[in-house]
């Protein structure tokens, strides 16, 4: 390479800062990229940058599982190298490995629980019925009594007195 060629190349490598790199691409289609270490013009070093060029480009479009748990870590810089298919897959084949298994537990156990309910070793759960709140002053006493009822029409106010309270005579 000559020299004016690699002047050049330093003064862009100055001013604009090294290009990015495509580093892999995952099974969705997404771009993984980094941007090596690199100094600017200025003298500042300017570290490692990773990042991904998604498939949807509208963040309201992102859900989970978009990017496989391996991407993620790498552009997180949780691990050093980006993932590999191989590795990618092995994962993948293995998390549907631990569904399967939780999911026949779960039948299993419940299996289990229904026998040991009908053979009578272990009690039903109790269902407990929550009548009102418990902030409510009536809350865990007997329902609140429908009494008095009135019509708009034969309604006086001051008429009624609650029970207990002495007098039962009106005002």
């Amino acid at each position: 390479m000559s020299r004016a060629w690699r002047a050049l190349r330093a003064l862009r490598l100055r001013l604009l800062g090294p290009e990015k790199e495509l580093v892999g691409t995952d099974q969705f289609g997404n771009k993984y990229y980094r941007v090596p270490k690199h100094e600017t013009r200025a003298g500042q070093v300017i570290q490692e940058r990773r990042f991904v060029e998604a498939v949807n480009r509208e963040a309201h479009q992102y859900q989970v599982g978009d990017f496989p748990t391996e991407w993620e870590a790498w552009i997180r810089k949780k691990r050093k190298d980006p993932p590999t298919i191989e590795e990618i897959l092995k994962n993948e084949n293995y998390r549907e490995e631990m569904k399967q298994k939780i999911k026949d537990v779960s039948e299993k156990d419940k299996l289990l629980q229904a026998k040991e309910y009908k053979e009578g070793l272990v009690a039903e759960p109790g269902h407990t019925q929550v009548k009102g709140h418990a902030s409510a002053p009536f809350y865990g006493k007997k329902e609140p009594s429908q009494d008095p009822t009135s019509t708009a029409s034969t309604f006086q106010p001051g008429a009624w007195m609650p029970p207990g309270s002495g007098s039962s005579q009106n005002k």
